[in-house]
């Protein structure tokens, strides 16, 4: 069992929670921790965040008890390696369309026998090489949750096949997914909401674990098929939501007080 069905478990099968971090900022992490998010989504593959960064990131989620997932832009050694050496909870890669990338994250992110992860001895991932190096990277092999992102038409064509991996539970990335199938930023559009359906029950077919983020309209679809970790909003999202909300109400109070001067 890895780290996130471990998780959904503890939570009583309920969809977790979490919030995106775009930039490196443990400020916002913590606020969520306060808030009440159970997992922490550190982006890797749009965002400016370094290796250095997201390991940070990642000890400070810890310490909250809040889950990690790293994204890391694609399945070559080095990013696989270097984020896993980050310790997270979750290792996620998007655009997964060939069962052969899934074959490469799992090569590079698993220990020998089941993979052919460096043996470096002395990273976060592994306490540094206290209390036993082998037994703790045989613990990871287990306990590390690598997801495959499924965002694009072919990826949800082949879904059946991909969904068999072993080891590998998915992740939905409906933007991405929208705009492949010709309909971008439609994410609630039918067709859209139809793959991700079908992706959702080749997942639970095969015993995987399902996740996705999405915008505050499209939470009730999502909740509704039941998946079990949903990012719900990200740093950027927070940033203007929260400051254009606060414009806005100044800018009307504003405009109130202009209007009982010019009726005084």
């Amino acid at each position: 069992m890895n780290r996130l069905q471990q998780a959904v478990r503890d939570n009583d099968g309920k969809t977790i929670f979490g919030a995106a971090v775009y930039f490196y900022d443990p400020i916002f992490l913590e606020i969520c921790a306060h808030l009440g998010y159970k997992a922490i989504w550190i982006e890797m593959e749009h965002g400016h965040i370094t290796f250095a960064e997201a390991a940070d990131l990642c000890r400070m989620a810890a310490g909250t008890g809040m889950l990690t997932m790293l994204r890391i832009p694609d399945v070559r050694r080095e990013n696989v390696l270097k984020g896993a050496e980050c310790g997270p909870d979750i290792i996620d890669v998007p655009m997964i369309e060939r069962p052969e990338q899934i074959h490469e994250l799992r090569k590079y992110a698993r220990f020998a026998p089941e993979g052919s992860r460096g043996f470096f001895s002395v990273s976060r991932a592994i306490n540094y090489g206290i209390a036993g190096v082998v037994s703790r990277q045989q613990s990871l092999n287990h306990d590390l949750c690598l997801m495959a992102q499924i965002e694009t038409g072919e990826g949800a064509n082949r879904i059946d096949e991909l969904a068999a991996e072993p080891d590998i539970d998915l992740f939905i990335g409906p933007a991405d997914l929208a705009a492949s199938l010709g309909l971008p930023s439609q994410t609630a559009h039918p067709t859209v909401q139809a793959a991700a359906t079908k992706i959702v029950k080749a997942a639970r077919a095969n015993n995987k674990c399902v996740a996705t983020a999405c915008g505050q309209n499209d939470y009730a679809f999502w909740l509704g098929l039941g998946i079990d970790l949903l990012f719900c909003t990200n740093d950027i999202v927070c940033l203007k939501q929260a400051g254009g909300d606060l414009l806005q109400s100044a800018r009307q109070i504003q405009e109130q007080l202009a209007t009982e001067k010019v009726h005084a």
